[in-house]
């Protein structure tokens, strides 16, 4: 139980300012093409308040999987119909942004510039920033609606019935990648962050030397 609170402690400042930024971002792409939704909203803000879905950052420590409270956009008010690709990408590239930020901080936090036990809770605490903002952004790229990979992937496509009905079904299509591995002990999702995870951090860390 001590784990537990502890790791609510640490991590959930970190996943408060990733959600916070990466739901921040679509409303600004959307608004700076045209749509006012989330502005009108009063969701054009970095206050995580405005941001956080309350069961979804429960979740997100109960089964590893938690949401924010999506950004309200309008397509309609979209100058082009494929500006949602934009509006979908602004999430997930602000937490690849988020975690470059935070390598690069801790490559050059100054040495003896700040004591010993606090630079080493700093480093952890940045450390902690990469691997959070790569993760949400690795699973938000995943094209199941309703995440941002499905919007990238059909932003395109001209809207139909099929595609409708897909997007109906996109929670059931999450909810079966979270029981498979106690249905069949396979868990492709697992598979898929780990490896991203593990491939993106050796070169973030590779390339700023950390």
């Amino acid at each position: 139980m001590g784990d537990f609170f502890t790791q609510v402690i640490l991590l959930t400042p970190v996943i408060l300012l990733a959600l916070t930024v990466h739901e921040y971002a679509h409303g600004w792409v959307a608004y700076k093409f045209g749509d006012p939704t989330a502005k009108l909203a009063g969701r054009l803000t970095l206050n995580p308040l405005k941001h956080i879905d309350p069961l979804g950052l429960v979740m997100l420590y109960v089964i590893r999987i938690g949401w924010a409270k999506p950004v309200p956009v309008n397509p309609n008010y979209l100058r082009r119909r494929e500006d949602i690709v934009f509006v979908a990408l602004a999430g997930p590239v602000s937490n690849f942004l988020l975690a470059i930020g935070s390598a690069v901080l801790m490559k050059f936090i100054p040495s003896g510039f700040f004591p010993a036990a606090f630079a080493g809770s700093l480093r952890s605490l940045l450390y902690t920033m990469v691997f959070i903002n790569l993760l949400l952004a690795f699973f938000n790229l995943l094209p199941i609606p309703p995440l941002d990979g499905w919007r990238i992937v059909t932003g395109f496509a001209r809207p139909s019935y099929t595609l409708y009905n897909i997007e109906r079904m996109g929670p059931i299509f999450i909810l079966i990648l979270i029981l498979l591995p106690r249905l069949v002990g396979i868990d492709p999702l697992s598979i898929y962050l780990k490896g991203m995870l593990s491939f993106s951090s050796k070169i973030l860390f590779g390339l700023f030397g950390v």
